[in-house]
């Protein structure tokens, strides 16, 4: 009997260990930290032996193969260890994949990718199809590999989980851009971020579909390297010249598969990032075969994405908005791009390598003042302070949420959107976002 051993028990962990287990291997799971009571109940309902805590080695080291969680770097000692030692590491996503032939429309980029994700989940689900969400939100696809198999997954990835796939193939890949972002986790080098990002076109055949934003410099550069396969379909704001997907006088307008325009008013979501957003996902759904009529309707009712330029609350004239999800400076740009008031932007957080300079023009023209919200605000003070825009400190949700609201006045906008990761002063961007609300509803 092979031996699997997965290091990280939480929604992807857990749901590999019930697949491993269902197939047969001996299984064992360990955690650094503490593992949840839902994820040691489902460990325990199906007799898999877990740790949390410590890593013991021997029973780690012994292993066939290792299912890694995503969030493990690869400096962590026991990684090291394994890689040593020759054994072979994957993601969950990998895993999963050789157990199921249904159909995978993948989803990765620095910006855009969950709203994309949830967009294409909620067209595929309103025309009846039998979808499930996976990979960065949604439930862990092993799991509903083992226990609750789709016709279709839907799955956003991360540059983290693409490390680690290596036979996987996305029948629908989709590339929404390429910024810096997590750099500290590849040597602060961009090319090898890109080409992370990069590996979710690996083993598409002529059968497949390739979905990317024309637009995007780095792209383009990196499309010169490969071999790609897949048919192309690549969108933009504009149309230009190879272009399936753009806006073209006020019409949204798909090409091909199957043509179909629609009204660009009559799109849920605002915002130039989210013709982006929205164009890849009509043009994944117009590949699935979806009908006109309910790609055009889903364009039109879907309620957008919890985190991403939220609105929360109106106080004292004053409009709350919460992007939690902005985790890097190009996201920061986008909500910062969208706003149509002055604004008071809440900034700062665990910094992962960032670059200011991108939103330095938008904060002098968008922004009445900036508030600092981290462990440490060094680096905003040395960048933004010359700005001479109005400025405050703060350490804590609670002392940020009282900053804005001195600060703010009728008619503008607090707008969160750190550029940052949370995991300095919350459990994670969710925590942060929803520690945001409560405090901005109860003002």
């Amino acid at each position: 009997m092979s031996r699997i051993v997965v290091l990280g028990a939480a929604e992807s962990g857990a749901g590999a260990a019930v697949l491993a287990k269902k197939e047969g291997f001996d299984v064992f799971v360990s955690d650094m930290g503490t593992i949840k009571d839902r994820y040691k109940k489902m460990l325990d309902d199906h007799q898999i032996e877990w740790e949390e805590g410590h890593h013991t080695e021997e029973k780690i080291l012994n292993a066939d193969e290792v299912i890694k969680s995503p969030g493990i770097p690869d400096e962590a000692p026991m990684i090291q260890k394994i890689i040593a030692k020759g054994i072979h590491i994957i993601s969950e996503i990998e895993f999963a994949g050789r157990y199921t032939n249904s159909k995978m429309i993948c989803i990765t980029g620095s910006n855009g990718k969950t709203t994309t994700t949830s967009l294409i989940y909620h067209i595929f689900k309103s025309a009846g199809y039998d979808a499930g969400l996976a990979g960065n939100i949604g439930r862990s696809l092993a799991l509903q590999v083992a226990e609750d198999p789709h016709e279709y997954y839907i799955i956003e990835l991360s540059s983290f989980q693409l490390d680690n796939m290596y036979d996987f193939r996305a029948n629908v890949a989709i590339l929404m851009n390429i910024t810096p972002d997590h750099l500290d986790r590849y040597q602060n080098c961009m090319q090898n971020y890109v080409d992370s990002k990069m590996r979710i076109i690996q083993n598409q055949t002529p059968e497949d579909a390739f979905i990317y934003w024309n637009d995007d410099p780095i792209i383009q550069r990196e499309l010169k390297k490969y071999d790609i396969k897949a048919i192309q379909l690549p969108f933009s704001e504009l149309k230009e010249k190879g272009s399936i997907g753009y806006i073209e006088e006020g019409q949204y307008t798909i090409e091909q598969p199957t043509p179909f325009n629609m009204e660009q008013e009559a799109l849920s979501l605002t915002g130039k990032h989210n013709i982006y957003n929205s164009l890849a996902a009509g043009i994944a759904s117009d590949v699935a075969g979806i009908k006109k009529e309910v790609i055009r309707k889903s364009l039109s009712d879907f309620p957008g994405v919890e985190h991403r330029l939220e609105y929360v609350t109106t106080v004292r004239g004053v409009r709350y908005v919460n992007d939690s999800k902005a985790t890097n400076v190009d996201a920061c740009w986008y909500a910062l791009e969208s706003m149509k008031t002055k604004t008071i932007l809440i900034i700062g957080g665990k910094d992962k390598g960032n670059d200011y300079e991108a939103i330095k023009d938008l904060v002098l023209q968008k922004c009445a003042g900036l508030v600092y919200l981290g462990a440490d605000n060094t680096k905003l003070h040395n960048f933004f302070d010359p700005l001479g825009l109005p400025v405050r400190d703060t350490h804590s949700m609670k002392e940020c949420i009282e900053a804005c609201y001195e600060m703010a006045e009728p008619g503008m906008t607090v707008l969160l959107s750190p550029c940052c990761a949370s995991f300095d002063l919350f459990k994670n961007m969710e925590d942060r976002g929803e520690q945001f609300k409560t405090l901005a509803r109860n003002l």
